[in-house]
């Protein structure tokens, strides 16, 4: 169903709509975590008393219903893609992120819905299935990655994460598969024709390349600090996986 906007309103609206919900997201993960923060990050405003928990929990639901409700404006789907990513997100910090792999499942999810509404907005949901899955297997290895790098914090506030659970070996084998799957995938699109060979170079050079190197030094050194470091050279690698998208159109 179509909405009420023009199709470059669509863009900005989803934009507006998405920053909401995240920004919403983002506080209600701190109203969740303001025990925690107190230990480990006591400037920031909830452990600092800046803020109160009532009104950050006030903001937060603000934040999510605005964003939310603005996806209306696009039409029917976007509105309950974007409900439905406020709730996912809202239920990670309430109880999805401290159990063994559904927090991290959670998170992916929410990440490769964030192309499908970008799609719907433009009227091209079929053009982001492709990013959106490459989004879903790559946050999931990452996310992995960041709950053993957390371990020590999780455990002092009861989580029971997926290497709490079962142990930081088994978990950065799941990682590990994960990633292998990332680039088995990143090939799949050249060789059904639907990205060029412009999209082959980059995502083999700038994308698989900088995969393989963090799964080995993942294994080499999996301190706390280096999986640190491995996790925000991913989160950087991200904008190269957009740019190949973009040059192999």
């Amino acid at each position: 169903m179509t909405g009420t906007l023009h199709p470059l309103r669509h863009v900005l609206v989803a934009c507006l709509s998405g920053s909401l919900v995240a920004a919403g997201a983002n506080t209600i993960n701190d109203f969740f975590d303001v025990e925690i923060d107190r230990r480990n990050k006591p400037y920031r405003p909830l452990p600092a008393g800046k803020v109160s928990r009532q009104s950050a929990w006030v903001q937060a639901i603000v934040l999510l219903a605005l964003g939310s409700v603005l996806g209306a404006a696009i039409g029917i789907l976007p509105l309950a893609v974007a409900t439905s990513t406020a709730a996912l997100l809202y239920l990670y910090s309430w109880r999805l992120k401290r159990t063994p792999l559904w927090g991290n499942l959670a998170v992916s999810l929410a990440t490769a819905l964030a192309f499908v509404y970008g799609g719907l907005a433009v009227g091209r949901p079929g053009a982001a299935l492709i990013p959106a899955c490459f989004a879903f297997l790559f946050h999931l290895g990452r996310e992995i990655i960041k709950d053993v790098e957390d371990m020590e914090g999780d455990r002092l506030e009861g989580a029971v994460t997926l290497p709490i659970r079962y142990g930081p070996r088994s978990a950065l084998r799941l990682a590990t598969a994960v990633y292998g799957l990332v680039i088995a995938a990143t090939l799949l699109p050249y060789l059904a024709g639907v990205y060029n060979r412009a999209y082959l170079v980059v995502v083999l050079v700038g994308v698989d390349t900088v995969v393989a190197y963090v799964v080995v030094q993942m294994w080499r050194r999996p301190e706390k600090l280096v999986l640190h470091r491995l996790s925000e050279l991913l989160k950087a690698d991200m904008f190269v996986g957009l740019l190949a998208i973009y040059l192999g159109r």
